[in-house]
């Protein structure tokens, strides 16, 4: 089969869209599959283009046997409203001209966020006459209104209505959490057409490792018991919390919290932990994918990080699935909602409210005294990871595009794609 999907990020950015993507279209390829994947240059969070690319207006390579097509965008950091509109809508004008010229796919696929990368789906899926599938990273404008970098207004409503056209033209959607499906079946969208195709982790490439010594030395965590959060650092995760938490353990000197990556709320987390004096939450940058698993061997324990907001109750953070795989316990300060259930169900770490920091403080303190706890946690951690497989997820969304690729009239009865549910 020829696959031709969007996704405004890919390797070697590292963000969840991304790794997803990437792992998955890798499989596909040695499956057999011809995958062409249209993208931007690498740019994501800080707004500046990798070493080693520039912004052309076209580029090419080949990474794990996909085909990856790069399009000149409008350049703006992960932050604010506006210049990212352009950059979104930048992608979409691009990935439409330059996917225009591409041989006929079979299916056409796009993963949001961002939002304006399906519309770009949809064109081209009209323009090659080949359906068009929605794969549905989250509920997006909801999303922007959640963290407050919208407010509810005439132009967010039409983008809302954009947003309702393309579920209901798209073959079929793919939803990474029950949540997202029951959040479109609400809306009107048929549930017969959506799949859920949860989140997964790579295998392969993370296992317990024991901690790097020279790295821990290097960032002042040696002898510390270490919660680690690695990922974006955005509106969304709400990691003020973080710093809240940590002042309320200043008094434990052999506690640290590590916070790894960029975004936009980074500066001022970083100005924020050196107005309060926090020696206890150690900061590092943003880490190339190869440098992962060094990175969570420091880790003595997973932070799972969200603002309090239902819109994210229906998210399902992918490093949930890294910490499986690494055998560390986590510690999920979420929305309840089915990221908490994964956590809980399985055992494998505990449970916080967000924006609780007395609540967060005690639980960081519980899982830093009680070694048998600790120990039991991570074990089943490690024994649910199989069951999150990123082999697994691309095997259940390639069923989705076959299904969605077959002639009209060839569909399978109702409710076959929605396995992985």
């Amino acid at each position: 089969m020829n696959i031709l999907f969007l996704a405004d990020n890919y390797p070697p950015e590292t963000n969840a869209a991304a790794t997803r993507v990437s792992e998955r279209a890798a499989y596909w390829a040695a499956w057999g599959h011809r995958v062409t994947v249209i993208t931007s240059f690498p740019n994501f969070p800080q707004g500046k283009i990798h070493d080693g690319f520039r912004n052309d207006w076209y580029g090419e390579e080949t990474r794990d046997g996909v085909r990856v097509i790069r399009v000149k965008t409008f350049i703006a950091a992960n932050r604010g409203t506006v210049l990212r509109m352009l950059d979104f809508l930048s992608f979409m004008v691009m990935a439409v001209v330059i996917g225009a010229f591409l041989p006929r796919p079979d299916v056409v696929a796009a993963t949001s966020p961002q939002f304006f990368a399906a519309v770009a789906g949809w064109l081209l899926g009209l323009r090659f006459r080949r359906p068009f599938v929605f794969e549905l990273g989250d509920i997006w404008p909801a999303s922007i209104i959640a963290v407050g970098a919208m407010r509810p207004s005439f132009g967010l409503r039409l983008m809302e209505g954009l947003e309702l056209f393309l579920y209901r033209r798209s073959a079929a959607i793919v939803a990474l959490t029950r949540a997202f499906k029951t959040n479109l079946t609400g809306r009107g969208i048929p549930a017969d057409k959506i799949a859920v195709v949860r989140n997964g982790v790579d295998l392969s490439r993370y296992r317990p490792t024991p901690r790097d010594e020279a790295l821990a030395a290097q960032w002042g965590l040696s002898g510390k018991f270490v919660i680690g959060y690695i990922g974006t650092h955005g509106m969304a995760h709400g990691l003020t919390n973080v710093l809240n938490a940590a002042g309320r353990l200043r008094h434990r000197d052999d506690i640290r919290f590590l916070l790894v990556g960029d975004g936009a709320e980074r500066p001022m987390l970083l100005d924020e932990r050196e107005r309060r004096g926090l020696t206890n939450v150690v900061m590092m940058p943003m880490q190339p994918k190869a440098e992962m698993c060094r990175i969570w061997s420091l880790c003595d324990a997973a932070l799972i990080h969200l603002r309090d907001s239902p819109v994210f109750a229906e998210v399902i953070p992918s490093k949930i699935f890294e910490a499986m795989a690494m055998g560390l316990p986590l510690l999920a300060v979420i929305p309840m909602g089915e990221a908490a259930e994964i956590v809980t169900t399985h055992g494998a770490g505990l449970w916080v409210p967000p924006e609780d920091p007395p609540a967060f403080a005690q639980a960081a303190e519980r899982l830093a005294d009680d070694g048998a706890l600790r120990a039991g946690l991570a074990a089943a951690s490690l024994n649910a990871a199989p069951q999150h497989t990123r082999q697994r997820q691309a095997e259940e969304m390639i069923q989705v595009l076959e299904t969605a690729a077959r002639p009209f009239g060839e569909h399978p009865g109702k409710g076959e794609i929605t396995h992985g549910e």
